[in-house]
């Protein structure tokens, strides 16, 4: 059958047909030709990096939060309507001097009546003076007549009877003069509170009262301001119940700031609180360590990193945790050295210190080496970072 058949035996086909005969035709033709040519093979791409020395670190690491050591709130420990504020919001101010003054004319009043209860004893008390001497006299008449056989017994006895009730009105007298003293002492300091002098050294942190506002002592102290000592900062850290058990006191600790992450800030564990904190179901224990504060670049309730040093090494073979295979059962790491441009050669290390991003190398490797950390286009280059 020539071409010319062919050729014509189509044109008799519909063209519906022809189409979809042409169009099955070269899919099969393209499935035959990927079926039978091999693909290119890639070549696999190693992406590695130096050995190189530096210092590492193990250090558990929390979030926390900045305080000053020394925070005061200072109130009010007598009622009235705050008159005068001295300072202002981030003035620092010095110990004993005046922060604020609460209007002292309750004070003053209450002082004035104590006195004048005081005079009137006191008048009151002269009164019965002249009347015990009065009875003294009486009773030493009534003792010599006695004597002298001038008087009956009664009435002897009644002139001491007398001369006795005085003296115990006289005692009773005297006790209700030293309560009215007490008392008019007591109105002298509440006078002195209505001028609330700073208790400590420091920085007003937030003022909670406004000129004009009156307190009421009664109910509950009331704050007017709070101050606190920002030349030394206390660290605030919520360290997991997990890692908890490594923490000591004593220990080194650091934190950085969230607007300068290079620069670290240094004390030692001063206190672990024994009562934790659930934060999303989890349980967090606070750890305390203090940092000084001379530039006053530290404030109150800032965000810091913590870490907590559990061990560190200076100038030491270090690696990216990357560059880690599975750990083997004799405790090395196998890793793949790349040497001449030629395949990588695997590699068993002894590793030491780890960080979140390093290992401290022990042996197995020199300087300079260059490690693969991850391999693209092998299909045997399932090497993954290991923490193991």
């Amino acid at each position: 059958m020539n071409i010319k058949t062919i050729l014509s035996k189509l044109k008799a086909v519909p063209r519906r047909r022809r189409v979809a005969f042409f169009f099955i035709g070269g899919v099969i033709i393209i499935g035959v030709c990927f079926l039978l040519i091999p693909p290119a093979r890639k070549t696999p791409v190693h992406l590695t990096v130096a050995v190189s020395r530096g210092d590492i670190e193990d250090a558990i690491l929390a979030s926390g939060t900045l305080q000053p050591i020394t925070r005061v709130e200072v109130g009010a420990q007598v009622s009235g309507q705050l008159r005068h504020l001295k300072v202002k919001l981030g003035e620092r101010v010095k110990k004993g001097q005046l922060l604020a003054e609460i209007d002292p004319a309750l004070a003053q009043g209450d002082l004035l009546m104590a006195r004048a209860d005081l005079d009137g004893l006191q008048a009151d008390r002269r009164g019965k003076q002249v009347r015990i001497t009065l009875a003294e006299e009486e009773f030493t008449r009534m003792e010599a007549m006695r004597d002298a056989e001038a008087t009956s017994l009664r009435d002897w006895q009644r002139a001491r009877a007398e001369l006795e009730t005085r003296r115990a009105e006289l005692s009773e007298l005297d006790a209700r003069i030293a309560k009215a003293r007490y008392l008019i002492e007591q109105r002298q300091i509440n006078l002195a509170y209505t001028r609330i002098a700073a208790p400590v050294d420091g920085e007003v942190l937030s003022i909670d009262t406004k000129e004009g506002q009156t307190v009421i002592s009664a109910q509950q102290a009331p704050k007017i301001l709070t101050l606190g000592d920002l030349s030394r900062m206390e660290v605030w850290a919520q360290v997991s119940e997990a890692d908890i058990v490594r923490v000591r006191p004593g220990q080194r600790a650091y934190f950085s700031l969230l607007g300068s992450p290079e620069k670290r800030y240094f004390g030692s564990v001063r206190e672990i609180r024994p009562t934790p904190e659930k934060i999303n179901n989890a349980m967090f224990y606070p750890v305390l360590f203090d940092v000084a504060n001379t530039d006053r670049s530290l404030r109150t309730d800032m965000t810091a990193q913590v870490g907590v040093i559990q061990s560190e090494v200076g100038n030491s073979l270090v690696v990216p945790l990357t560059a880690l295979g599975d750990r083997d059962v004799d405790g090395r790491y196998p890793i793949r050295v790349l040497q001449d441009g030629k395949d990588p050669v695997e590699r068993k290390v002894h590793i030491g210190i780890k960080s979140r991003t390093h290992a401290q190398v022990l042996d197995g490797l020199e300087e300079g080496e260059r490690v693969v950390t991850s391999t693209e286009g092998d299909e045997n280059s399932g090497m993954m970072v290991s923490i193991g």
